[in-house]
């Protein structure tokens, strides 16, 4: 069976890509759609942030996207963070059959990533990733994948992008009320920052190892 990776490029989760390739058989890592000229059996789209036409998904036997919600609630952006934001630490992730939709198709496979609630941004990534890695390798070993099709119980909803400005910090708000928003922030790409008189201050935050 000939399996493909596809990932966007410059993205946090390549190097989770990277191993997940090299620990399955016959698997080919891509960062665009159109570079996967040949039919393969399988394709698992994960982290990938274009919309794949109908015609390039039906070159292959089956598409698979991975999202981190109970679909159909929670499509769209970041629903990891999002999540995190309303407080909880149990997120649902569904592996699903890819279609010209955004985040829609039959559901094969259904997991719960449990949080401590104390991550930051960097081992949540960590923790999302190896979930969806191990997602991917249960999936290929299971016989009877397409038997036990998920059915939805949820009602649509669609989380919108976040951008650098979902990292304002409110200045007339406890650090205990915003240390979800701390947890999700990324020190580099869109870090934590207020305003107070004009002025902008980033907040850099981290984890101390405890003695």
């Amino acid at each position: 069976m000939k399996i493909a990776l596809l990932t966007s490029p410059d993205q946090w989760f390549i190097p989770y890509a990277q191993e997940l390739a090299a620990q399955l058989e016959n698997a080919v890592l891509f960062f665009r759609h159109e570079d996967i000229s040949e039919q393969y059996s399988w394709v698992f789209i994960l982290s990938y942030h274009r919309i794949i036409p109908k015609i390039e998904l039906s070159k292959h036997q089956h598409n698979f996207v991975i999202h981190a919600s109970n679909l159909p609630q929670g499509k769209g952006w970041a629903p990891l963070f999002w999540q995190i934001l309303e407080g909880k630490n149990e997120i649902p992730f569904s592996l699903i059959e890819a279609s010209e939709k955004i985040d829609e198709g039959i559901i094969y496979q259904q997991a719960i990533l449990v949080l401590t609630g104390y991550e930051l941004n960097e081992e949540l990534r960590a923790k999302q990733a190896r979930l969806i890695q191990q997602m991917c390798r249960n999936f290929i070993a299971n016989p009877q994948r397409f038997e036990n099709i998920i059915l939805p119980t949820a009602e649509e909803s669609i989380y919108r992008r976040r951008t650098a400005k979902d990292s304002k910090l409110d200045i007339d708000k406890s650090l205990r009320e915003q240390f979800n928003l701390l947890r999700i922030v990324n020190n580099k790409a869109y870090p934590a920052f207020f305003e107070i008189d004009g002025q902008r201050y980033t907040v850099k935050i981290e984890h101390d190892e405890q003695s």
